[in-house]
């Protein structure tokens, strides 16, 4: 077991209790909540090779009900996590959950679990209640981040006004690519990443398809003069974050991630348990079957960049 997953959610008991009085859907799929136990994910990383997971709350993450709900709901969830790590010693780590866009409680919440709970960093979906990461309502909590050189996990979450197709294409399909993209886009343009240069920022699913726009993201830079927020330029910015590998190891995906981003920012991600044991399986061998890799990127990719983005797991 040598692998390090940055993508592994966790459904925390009193997380799904509370989804279920709010009558709220789970994430892309527009499904109930799905079970989480931790002997069943350890048995499952036993099979997989993984060493250790840094865990994360995933959409609708605790985005939902009132504030003093979210607010409680945060943290539950951190400090089970903390339990977590405590009960399981080298098997975990997490990604602490905010109460967004609750700015000021956001950053009681960040204190808490960082410096009492000692997490390895937080979680951010792409918009909260429909204002995007990017976006000047966050310019105090990124400040803050910058200042802590926090590691940021950005997952897609919902956009507002989703509907689920006729057509039978699952949201997760789409736009959930879309949403990540989206963010990373708005931190690039709006400056942030330009303010926040110490944050270290992964997003997931190889990041959406920024791979894949980056040549339009740069061509628009130069033609709409965006010098004043980005003046390093689009694509110093799109090379600073962090890219983790979930359902993006096919030759196409990886192929187009691989002409963005250094083979040091690319990490290894399941999406476990919403990618079943079997995806990851497959997505294994399909890293190990990328001609784009030799074994040095390899072991790079699935151990030590993680590593070297969260030292203290040495």
């Amino acid at each position: 077991m040598y692998r390090i997953d940055v993508h592994h959610h966790i459904l925390p008991s009193e997380y799904v209790r509370t989804m279920v009085r709010h009558g709220v859907e789970q994430g892309f799929g527009g499904e109930p909540p799905r079970s989480w136990d931790a002997e069943s994910a350890v048995e499952a990383m036993e099979r997989l090779g993984i060493e250790r997971a840094i865990t994360s709350i995933s959409a609708p993450s605790v985005y939902f009900g009132r504030p003093n709900i979210r607010r409680a709901l945060a943290r539950s969830c951190n400090e089970y996590s903390a339990e977590l790590i405590s009960c399981y010693p080298g098997r975990f780590g997490a990604f602490a959950v905010l109460p967004m866009p609750d700015v000021e409680s956001s950053l009681l919440e960040l204190e808490y679990a960082l410096d009492v709970l000692k997490l390895q960093g937080v979680t951010l979906l792409s918009n909260a209640d429909g204002i995007y990461l990017g976006e000047p309502e966050f310019n105090e909590l990124f400040e803050e981040l910058n200042r802590r050189k926090t590691v940021v996990f950005l997952h897609p979450g919902v956009p507002t006004g989703i509907t689920q197709s006729k057509t039978g294409v699952l949201p997760f399909m789409v736009e959930a690519p879309f949403e990540t993209t989206r963010a990373a886009a708005y931190l690039v343009f709006g400056g942030t990443c330009e303010r926040c240069p110490d944050i270290k920022i992964i997003l997931a699913h190889a990041g959406g398809t920024i791979p894949y726009i980056a040549g339009r993201m740069i061509l628009s830079e130069q033609v709409f003069k965006h010098k004043e927020r980005i003046p390093k330029g689009c694509l110093t910015y799109l090379k600073r974050f962090y890219y983790d590998t979930a359902l993006s190891t096919f030759p196409f995906s990886l192929r187009s991630l691989q002409e963005l981003a250094e083979p040091s920012h690319i990490l290894f991600g399941s999406d476990y348990p919403f990618a079943p044991e079997v995806a990851t399986a497959l997505a294994i061998a399909g890293l190990k079957s990328h001609d784009g890799f030799d074994d040095e990127t390899l072991k790079a990719v699935e151990r030590e960049n993680a590593l070297a983005l969260f030292p203290s797991h040495r």
